[in-house]
């Protein structure tokens, strides 16, 4: 049974072709831990079907009548191939993304995904991480990468290496609205060594 801890909620973007651990484990951890989080499909409609055949129904998409980014205090990106390209070539998303961070407002991306903020300008002069193939995004666009650390946190950004460190991904998107009582009590109910 879900019980909300805050009143701040997560919105985890569905691009087809994701890498399916790298968002429903988010969602899976920020549920454990009471954070409210929607799956957001980037199409048109709600079904879409990751990178290994995996469909997955979304709770919204952008083209439902009155979605509004301004609903949610974090967007997430997973990761993925052909899922990061499509996050980026979505361009009301990449619009909020560049809004959110101009006001202040959290972002996370794993995998290839932070190479959608790199480009996006929104990681200059940050500490980050992404997948081992897409760093190069990052400090070619001036981000501080921090090649070796599963995840980055650096203010209301946090970044991940990939479907590996997805876990962790979540339980730093936890930290970051309920702080660590919260990540130790996640961590203690999966059984994290």
């Amino acid at each position: 049974m879900f019980r909300q801890a805050t009143e701040r909620r997560v919105a985890v973007f569905v691009a087809p072709g994701l890498e399916e651990i790298e968002g429903l484990t988010v969602v899976d951890v920020l549920y454990r831990a009471g954070v409210p989080c929607d799956t957001v499909s980037v199409t048109s409609g709600r079904e879409v079907t990751s990178s290994h055949e995996v469909t997955i129904v979304c709770d919204r998409s952008i083209a439902d009548e009155g979605f509004s980014f301004d609903d949610y205090d974090m967007l997430v990106l997973p990761g993925g191939i052909p899922g990061t390209p499509n996050l980026r070539a979505c361009e009301p998303l990449c619009s909020a993304l560049v809004e959110f961070s101009r006001s202040g407002r959290a972002l996370a991306a794993i995998c290839a995904a932070p190479s959608v903020l790199a480009e996006l300008g929104l990681l200059e002069g940050r500490r980050a991480t992404a997948n081992p193939g897409f760093q190069h995004v990052l400090a070619e666009r001036g981000a501080l990468l921090v090649p070796d650390e599963p995840v980055v946190a650096d203010g209301g950004v946090i970044t991940s290496q990939g479907a590996g460190t997805a876990m962790l991904f979540g339980l730093e998107i936890v930290r970051h609205f309920l702080g660590d009582e919260a990540v130790e009590r996640v961590r203690d109910g999966v059984v994290m060594p």
